[in-house]
Parts: structure tokens; C-alpha cells; sequence
């Protein structure tokens, strides 16, 4: 027997045994398509819209479904009623973070976002404590966000109505929220130091040392002092980015559709006017403004997958067997987008959160900040400032696209995690 017919014979066997494990591993978890030897189902995976994937998948196995991303299972939970089965009602079970190369090689399990167990639950609820502490819900940081928006709006102005990219100034906005909570001061937006930060935060590597030293020598605690330095980075990354695209984007989809921010400036020159900064106690009286931020948010589906969960004990699910140790993906696109709930959800329509008296509608299926135990630590903060950014921008300017508004185009841009926005030009013009 030549060398080479070995050789065969022996991958066929480890081919063969590798089929029947996998299927014997397969009959325990839900259904999905048959997946090929170590690519597992990745060909039959549009990595360009891996959503609309998500969505066929879903039609031909359930809201429950396991696909082979790999050699490993990955459990996928697709429409509102599989994400509030496994992330609220069964919370601690799905509460895992699941594998994220990228992240890992960075942060090693560090911080908030990327962390499981017992250094999750310890960080989160640190951060949220510390938050509260330096003034979150209180009326201390509402100052502060009130602040930076009338510093943003002072930058605009330098633009003297020519047209110009808002990225970079969108995002110095909600960094310097958190540098004046963190560093109880704010930066000027040309200053050198906050520039450089700006730089290193975009770049995702270490962006700052911690002050908090507790505990250095026990090695049963989850207060190193590289868990704090990332978990302070987790909030300044996802502080930062999340809310400057979601900035960015609004003024996209107020440039596109003007009669949407006519109605928005007017109703804020019925409750607020010219002479004072808004604040958030304006917001429970423009329902409208309300339901076009609730808008954007659905829209745009900034994050359309949940970052990847795992599941931390064995678990009996619509009785299926998920191991501990399993992937979980959640389509928050699902929730976002289902059609029963905001009908024509592909449609830009601040109507899906107003009742048909004009008064702001709540939903269930509003899930951008992600739902169950993993929620945003900072929904909150993010919620403010999009107000209160946005509001007052509005109160300032008056928005021009130095194109024509028919020919923008507000296609997402997808890069594997979050939706951007296409690039474009936007004028501000004084009022």
C-alpha cells in the first residue's frame, strides 16, 4: 500500500468520524442546515448582509436555529419572542460573552463588554456604581451634556455654512461628555492632548491608565488593575463611537427627509424657543422629537447582531439541549425590523412611535441598547445626549445638503459589527 492511498484512508476515517460526531451533537441542538466538514456553513452565509442570512434561515428552520460558523455550533435567535425567552427569562443562563477574536487578543476577558462570570458581573456593577457616583440620572451630567452641546453648536458655526463632514466633530462631542464625568474636565476640540486621544480611541488599542488601584495583590478579585483600565476603556469606546454614528446618521435622515426636520424645528420653537438650551424635561412634551429619535435608532440598526453570548451552564430551551460553552447570536435587525409591529420597517417613518393622536407610543421592540442582563451601562447617557445634541443643533441651524435630498443616499454601510453611515456633505446654516 503506497503512502499516498494511506494517507487517504486515514482522512477519509478522521472525515467519517468527524460526520459522526457531529451529527450525534446535532440531533441535541436545533435544527439548521447541514454543515460541511471545518467550514461548517459559512458559504451558505452572505458575510455582505449576514441579516438577510439570518432572516431565510429563520424561514426554513424556526426563531431557533443552530448554525456551523467553523467546526463549532453557533445557536441563533431570531424575532422578539426567542430574544425575551432566552435574555429575559432565562438571563443568567444566556448572560456568557461569546468568542470574539479580536477582542480576546486585545483585552484577554478584560473590562465590561468582552468579560464573562463572576469579572462581568463584579465590572458592570462597579461601573454602574461609579457612574452613579460621578453624577449619572442626576441633573450633574445633564449639565454636563448641556455643556458640550452648546460647544459643539459654537464649532459648527466655524463652518460659516460651507458644506463639511461631521464625523470627526460628532464624535468629540460624546468623548468629551465622558472625559468631563471621568476627568472632571472637558477639552477644547482643538487641543492637541484631546486630539491624540481621539486618535488612539479610533485606533481600538490601550487608551488609558487606570487611577483605580485596589487590589493588586489578590488574585481571587476581579479588580486588577487591568480589568479597571479596560472596563474605563469599554465606556469611553462604546460611549464615544455608538453615539457619534448615531448623530452622524440623524442628520443623514433629517437631510433626506426635510419635512421631518421642519416638524422637529417646530415643535421645538413651541416648547423651547430660541432663548434657552433644551433640557430633558422638554422631552416628555415633543412627542414628536421623541418618536424621530426612536426612529432613527430602529432604522438605522446600529448594531444588528448582538456581540456574541455563550451560554454559562447546560440548559434545556424549547426543548433543545445548548451546552454550556455554546455561541449564542441574537438578530437585533429582527426586533428592529419586524414588519407586524412597525409595518413597512424598511421605511423611514417617525409614525411607528406616534399613536393616532400624535402622542409618543412606546414598543416592546425598541432594542437598540440590546436586552436581558447585557444591556448598555450607558443608555442612560446616550439617550441624553442624543436629545439634547440633536435638539439643540436643531434650534441652531437649519440644515442644507449641498446635493440634492432625492440623490443622498442613506444606504448603511456594514463592517461586520455596526451599520455607518455612507459618507456625505452637510451644510449649517445659522438661524
Amino acid at each position: 500500500m503506497t503512502l499516498g492511498v494511506l494517507l487517504g484512508l486515514v482522512l477519509s476515517c478522521l472525515f467519517l468520524l468527524s460526520l459522526r460526531r457531529q451529527s450525534s451533537e446535532r440531533r441535541k441542538l436545533p435544527p439548521g442546515p447541514t454543515p460541511l466538514p471545518v467550514i461548517g456553513n459559512i458559504l451558505q452565509v452572505d458575510l455582505k448582509d449576514i441579516s438577510k442570512s439570518l432572516k431565510n434561515f429563520s424561514k426554513v428552520y424556526g426563531s431557533v436555529f443552530t448554525l456551523y460558523l467553523g467546526r463549532k455550533p453557533t445557536v441563533v435567535l431570531h424575532g422578539y419572542k426567542a430574544l425575551k425567552e432566552a435574555f429575559i427569562d432565562h438571563g443568567d443562563e444566556f448572560a456568557g460573552r461569546g468568542n470574539f477574536p479580536m477582542a480576546e487578543k486585545i483585552g484577554r476577558g478584560h473590562g465590561i463588554v468582552f468579560s464573562s462570570g463572576r469579572t462581568w458581573k463584579e465590572m458592570r456593577r462597579f461601573s454602574l456604581m461609579t457612574l452613579r457616583n460621578f453624577g449619572m440620572g442626576k441633573r450633574s451630567i445633564e449639565d454636563r451634556v448641556q455643556e458640550e452641546a452648546r460647544c459643539l453648536v459654537e464649532e459648527l458655526r466655524k463652518s460659516n455654512g460651507s458644506p463639511c463632514d461631521p464625523t470627526f466633530i460628532l464624535a468629540c462631542a460624546p468623548c468629551n461628555v465622558i472625559c468631563s464625568i471621568v476627568f472632571q474636565n472637558r477639552f477644547d476640540y482643538k487641543d492637541q492632548e484631546f486630539l491624540n486621544f481621539m486618535n488612539v480611541l479610533n485606533e481600538n488599542v490601550e487608551i488609558l491608565s487606570s487611577p483605580w488601584m485596589q487590589e493588586k495583590n489578590n488574585p481571587k478579585t476581579a479588580f486588577t488593575h487591568e480589568n479597571l483600565l479596560f472596563s474605563a476603556a469599554d465606556l469611553f469606546s462604546a460611549g464615544t463611537e455608538t453615539t457619534s454614528t448615531t448623530l452622524r446618521y440623524s442628520l443623514l435622515l433629517l437631510l433626506k427627509h426635510p419635512e421631518v426636520t421642519a416638524k422637529v424645528q417646530k415643535e421645538i420653537d413651541h416648547v423651547i424657543g430660541r432663548h434657552r438650551s433644551p433640557c430633558m424635561e422638554d422631552r416628555s412634551h415633543m412627542p414628536y422629537t421623541d418618536a424621530v429619535l426612536h426612529e432613527v435608532q430602529r432604522y438605522i440598526d446600529l448594531l444588528p447582531n448582538k456581540l456574541p453570548h455563550a451560554m454559562t451552564c447546560d440548559i434545556k430551551f424549547r426543548n433543545y439541549l445548548i451546552p454550556k460553552g455554546t455561541t449564542v447570536i441574537a438578530s437585533l435587525t429582527s426586533v428592529l425590523h419586524d414588519d407586524k409591529e412597525f409595518p413597512n420597517p424598511e421605511r423611514f417613518d417617525p409614525g411607528h412611535f406616534l399613536d393616532e393622536n400624535g402622542k409618543f407610543k412606546k414598543s416592546d421592540y425598541f432594542v437598540p441598547f440590546s436586552t436581558g442582563k447585557r444591556i448598555c451601562v450607558g443608555e442612560g447617557l446616550a439617550r441624553m445626549e442624543l436629545f439634547l445634541f440633536l435638539t439643540t443643533i436643531l434650534q441652531s441651524f437649519n440644515l442644507r445638503s449641498p446635493i440634492d435630498p432625492n440623490d443622498l443616499d442613506i444606504t448603511p454601510v456594514n463592517n461586520g459589527l455596526v451599520s455607518l453611515p455612507p459618507e456625505f456633505q452637510i451644510c449649517f446654516i445659522p438661524i
